[in-house]
């Protein structure tokens, strides 16, 4: 048996909140909804009339869709590398999703690949500049996969 690699299972489920949030974000366009307006009304306009939050929520979810992919131009670059910029990031993709009515799926999606990610981060995984390969065995055997 082989071990968990998490940083490609966490770039799985970001991949999944990220389709999502851009789903989310399209139905935003056709149904603007704020998912706190049972309790104050003073979030509408950032939905209404001016879309502000679902483009917001488009921006980040085609984002991230790329920086996981990962999009040609981004593939191999640090930013792609990095889990402490995933692990920046994606709070604050969670808490625009969160306010779009239709978006509560992707940011516990983006609350579980962090959790995930950090996980891998506490163990010394790295994120390979080639998309979807496993790091080299070092000369003493071991590898931090």
């Amino acid at each position: 048996m082989g071990r968990l690699i998490k940083n490609h299972w966490a770039r799985l489920i970001a991949l999944t909140a990220a389709a999502y949030q851009v789903a989310a974000a399209l139905e935003g366009f056709f149904w603007p909804k704020i998912f706190w307006d049972f309790l104050t009304k003073t979030l509408d306009p950032a939905v209404k009339p001016v879309p502000a939050l679902q483009i917001i929520n488009l921006i980040l979810g085609l984002w991230i869709f790329a920086w996981e992919w990962p999009l040609g131009l981004i593939a191999g670059s640090s930013i792609h590398r990095s889990l402490e910029a995933r692990l920046a990031s994606f709070p604050l993709a969670s808490l625009a999703a969160i306010l779009l009515y239709q978006g509560t799926n992707p940011a516990i999606y983006y609350l579980v690949a962090m959790a995930v990610y950090f996980w891998a981060y506490s163990e010394g995984e790295i994120i390979c500049a080639k998309p979807w390969t496993l790091p080299q065995r070092g000369r003493s055997g071991a590898s931090k996969a």
